[in-house]
């Protein structure tokens, strides 16, 4: 239920104002209010009660079960969505939502290693991990999950909206299950990398659909693989069904999955979370997508030798607009491939696939695995005309998209659907390499002998760009990596302990060129400083390749406790520093 209060938060407001400002109703051309009204309405569901903007729509799912959890338009659902939805399956784009949900067997399924655990909600909100731009607190007391979805523009306030939470006396305690893993039970997985070897029709909805709608359709319908929004900060609809639980039934009966990523999209759209135009920065956040869609699929079961697609919208092409799309792309196969999965690209024929094609011989970019195109002509082939020469992903690479926002219903169950025809096989990305390593972290945690994951690889990768041999970068901190580890910091005048440590951190990720950069400057440099600055102040700095407000702060705090001189720009005395370790 809700009721309106007046207004006494500053979120409301806030948020209002940042959904106008980056035109928050998420599909190009919508159009948003003029100005936002001064109230806030009160939600309340099972005993948890949160200020939103008076303006977002709040659904009863009791009262509307088929009702589409989407969060291309401010929204809070309350209560446990059906078998069946009403998600048009072209929906693409986020501003800001929270389901509230009672906690289940089933809901507890989508829970995940952050999601945050909490008595009453308001102290973990501010702190909760958000992943994939999505934070999930269990508020245990009032025996509820509530899922945030965000932008990168819009997390600060909906971190402000479930701050506002308390609790009512109609709140009853439910804990949420902790999954126990019999030492004898099989994990819950795919049955093989996905999509695998498979050569018939498909389809792909804006949200996976519920085990009742996939047992019906597979007995039913003509196709036996489905494309899934498994990760990226542009998804639009919610997934309540897609678990790792969901992915081991459907992948068990036969299914074939093709998962997609929903994340920036090309910078010549209108839409609001966008690629940079510089390549270098368009690079590295094709890195940081793969590597959350890489832990969303890890999440999922969906293992190493699966392939996974970056959704990315039809745009109108110009060459910084290909460039930039190229660069991300190739930072996007990159990081997959060192994880060991194929990278595949969505786009419209005429926009990105055209483009990707075009550069096909470019041994400047990256190429992807596997095309999957949307080219609405109606043949159930994996014919690509003109865009796309016959020689080019002609080895089982190719997935085609050849109707759109169809509604079509097996034995009961009505869904919105895409049509789509696939000729894909197993494919091996190249071996473990660091080409395309990830070094943006929100932290710097030390890494020392017995160290393992995504931080021991890029310390590695950096040692050896420094000269000094760790052995293979395989993210196992190991005696080479320990003893590359200990050069490396005599070289510095560092303590020799062969750990790497903020010192040692801030060294290596400040290394390269030394450009006198400051409030306005962008590139691979910035990237670098702002990198390095994290490890230096065991604080956050966003690491974006943009040297903004945030960033000359960040500097002043460094140079200031460094004994230099506080002015924000950052010239050679700052790099020496930096570069030494300090």
């Amino acid at each position: 239920m809700s009721s309106r209060t007046p207004w006494r938060a500053r979120a409301g407001t806030a948020l209002l104002a940042v959904l106008a400002s980056i035109g928050a109703f998420a599909v190009p051309g919508s159009a948003v209010a003029d100005s936002p009204s001064e109230s806030l309405q009160t939600v309340t569901y099972h005993g948890y009660r949160i200020e939103v903007p008076a303006e977002w729509q709040v659904i009863d799912l009791a009262e509307n079960p088929r009702a589409c959890l989407r969060f291309d338009r401010p929204a809070v659902y309350l209560g446990e969505p059906a078998d069946q939805n009403d998600c048009p399956s072209g929906v693409v784009g986020r501003t800001a939502g929270i389901v509230v949900e009672p906690i289940t067997a089933r809901s507890a399924g989508q829970a995940t290693a952050a999601t945050a655990r909490t008595q009453r909600g308001k102290a973990t909100a501010p702190t909760a991990a958000s992943s994939n731009d999505t934070i999930q607190i269990a508020v245990e007391d009032a025996g509820v999950l509530v899922t945030a979805a965000h932008t990168p523009g819009t997390e600060s306030l909906v971190r402000d909206v479930l701050a506002s939470a308390d609790l009512t006396e109609a709140a009853e305690r439910t804990v949420l299950p902790r999954v126990t893993q019999r030492s004898d039970a099989a994990p819950l997985a795919a049955a093989g990398p996905q999509p695998g070897s498979y050569l018939g029709k498909g389809f792909d909805a804006c949200a996976a659909p519920s085990q009742a709608a996939m047992n019906a359709w597979q007995t039913s319908s003509p196709y036996s693989a489905v494309g899934v929004y498994i990760s990226g900060s542009f998804r639009a609809c919610s997934q309540p069904n897609l678990t790792a639980s969901w992915v081991t039934a459907q992948t068990g009966n036969g299914w074939r999955l093709f998962p997609i990523d929903v994340g920036r999209q090309a910078p010549c759209t209108s839409y609001s979370l966008k690629i940079s135009t510089d390549p270098a920065t368009a690079k590295s956040q094709g890195v940081t997508a793969a590597a959350g869609a890489i832990t969303a699929a890890s999440n999922l079961g969906i293992p190493a030798g699966s392939a996974i697609y970056s959704d990315i919208e039809a745009y109108t092409s110009t060459a910084s607009c290909k460039a930039s799309v190229m660069s991300y792309l190739s930072g996007w196969t990159e990081r997959l491939h060192t994880s060991g999965y194929l990278s595949g690209l969505y786009s419209s024929a005429a926009s990105g696939i055209k483009d990707a094609a075009s550069e096909y011989n470019n041994g400047a970019y990256t190429r992807v695995d596997h095309l999957f195109y949307a080219w609405w002509n109606g043949a159930a082939d994996t014919n690509t005309g003109s865009y796309v020469p016959s020689n080019y992903w002609a080895n089982h690479q190719r997935i085609h998209q050849y109707a759109g926002e169809v509604t079509e219903s097996y034995g009961g169950y009505s869904i919105n659907i895409d049509r789509d025809y696939l000729d894909v096989g197993n494919g091996t990305p190249p071996p473990a390499s660091c080409t395309g390593a990830n070094y943006n972290f929100t932290a710097y945690s030390t890494v020392q002998n017995g160290s393992s994951g995504d931080q021991v690889k890029a310390a590695q990768c950096l040692l050896d760009a420094a000269g000094f041999d760790p052995g293979t970068p395989d993210g196992i901190f190991g005696s080479a990596t320990a003893t590359a580890a200990r050069n490396f910091q005599t070289s510095k005048g560092l303590t020799a302990d062969g750990a790497v440590g903020a010192k040692t951190w801030t060294a290596l990720l400040s290394r390269g060129s030394t450009p006198t950069i400051q409030n306005g400057s962008t590139g691979e440099a910035v990237t670098r400083l702002q990198r390095a600055l994290t490890a230096a102040l065991g604080r956050t700095v966003g690491i974006d390749g943009a040297f903004g407000s945030g960033t000359a702060q960040a500097v002043r705090d460094y140079q200031s406790s460094r004994g230099l001189g506080a002015d924000g720009i950052v010239g050679p005395a700052t790099w020496s520093a930096l570069q030494s370790g300090k």
